[in-house]
């Protein structure tokens, strides 16, 4: 491509001092909303000095417009994809209800590499623990899986004395906290383009497997719904849930496609992580009180029944909060993108 350099900036020079302008206007003016009319002007904005600055990409004598270019894309594009609601006063209801749930829909599709990933885990540990039982000490970390599980489900039930009594507070606080440094980590590791988050999600779907498998091939299929369903259905979503963000992390840190700078991809999707994993934290707090309080009764004293009936009810409520909540006067999308994540 032959392009008149000079004669390029000076007659794209106005799109870009109205754009600088809008993006200032909007970091003066946190309460500030665009109208219908200037979102679209924006949008076009945005799309020209992203063209332009591709076109310039290739000419090195051009370095000092070249950064001016990308500054102004970047932090167009963190106005465009930032989650923040423009009001004075943080309100923990409408993060909550809001807030949190259109951020995981925003970054869905890593969500569900998360779970095929999670999925092809349960697969292996299913297989290996069929054609290889004697892979057990390897496949599950846990002393108290690595007995029969007939044997175990037979001394559970039998039990005359509550094994909990004086500790459930404190089982249940030792598995907030364990399970949230898990989720912290699994996030984390996705500063290695993704890769330490994958092998996270992957070794959990195969102890995961390993232990269904397991209870499943020694006829124990309900005592295994009802043990884990109640605060699995919980607990195991939310650490999908940090493995999203871990994917979304490292799809910012590996930038595909984008010419945006490492700090204004990162700026970008910095505060949907921190919404993924608070969000992920208070899930993981609600599993662990129903872990410590109610997943470690089986019958005579629970049935299995009510116990399964409530980890399925859960489950629903779970879906329909994901998929459902704070759709409501969602705010309107400038543009798309493909990057890292975004829909």
């Amino acid at each position: 491509m032959i392009i008149d350099i000079a004669h390029f900036i000076d007659e794209e020079r106005y799109y870009w001092t109205e754009l600088e302008q809008i993006l200032n206007s909007l970091e003066r003016d946190a309460e500030r909303k665009l109208g219908m009319k200037e979102i679209k002007r924006f949008h076009y904005l945005y799309q020209r000095t992203s063209t332009d600055l591709d076109k310039l990409m290739t000419f090195s004598s051009e370095t000092a417009t070249r950064l001016y270019l990308e500054s102004l894309v970047g932090r167009a594009y963190c106005e465009i994809h930032e989650n923040r609601e423009r009001s004075a006063a943080f309100s923990p209801f409408h993060w909550f209800f809001k807030t949190f749930p259109r951020t995981f829909r925003l970054h869905v599709k890593a969500f569900y590499l998360a779970l095929a990933i999670t999925v092809a885990g349960c697969v292996f540990g299913g297989v290996a623990i069929t054609f290889d039982p004697d892979a057990k000490e390897a496949l599950m970390p846990f002393s108290q899986l690595l007995t029969d599980p007939s044997d175990r489900v037979a001394q559970e039930e039998s039990a005359t004395i509550d094994r909990l009594k004086g500790t459930k507070a404190i089982f249940s606080s030792y598995l907030m906290t364990h399970n949230t440094k898990v989720a912290i980590f699994c996030m984390a590791s996705g500063i290695v383009w993704g890769i330490g988050t994958l092998i996270l999600l992957f070794t959990n779907g195969v102890m995961l497997g390993a232990v269904a498998l397991d209870y499943i091939l020694s006829g124990e299929a309900i005592f295994l719904m009802g043990w884990l369903l109640p605060h699995g259905v919980i607990e195991i979503p939310a650490i999908l849930l940090a493995g999203q963000a871990g994917l979304v992390l490292a799809g910012a840190i590996i930038g595909r496609g984008t010419s945006i700078s490492l700090r204004n991809r990162l700026n970008a999707i910095s505060r949907d992580l921190v919404t993924l994993i608070f969000g992920t934290a208070i899930m993981l707090v609600w599993a662990g009180i129903i872990e410590g309080f109610f997943s470690q009764y089986h019958e005579p004293v629970i049935p299995y029944s009510v116990k399964i009936g409530f980890g399925i009810v859960e489950l629903m409520l779970l879906i329909l909060f994901l998929s459902r909540s704070g759709m409501d006067n969602k705010r309107i999308p400038i543009t798309k993108t493909t990057g890292y994540g975004q829909q």
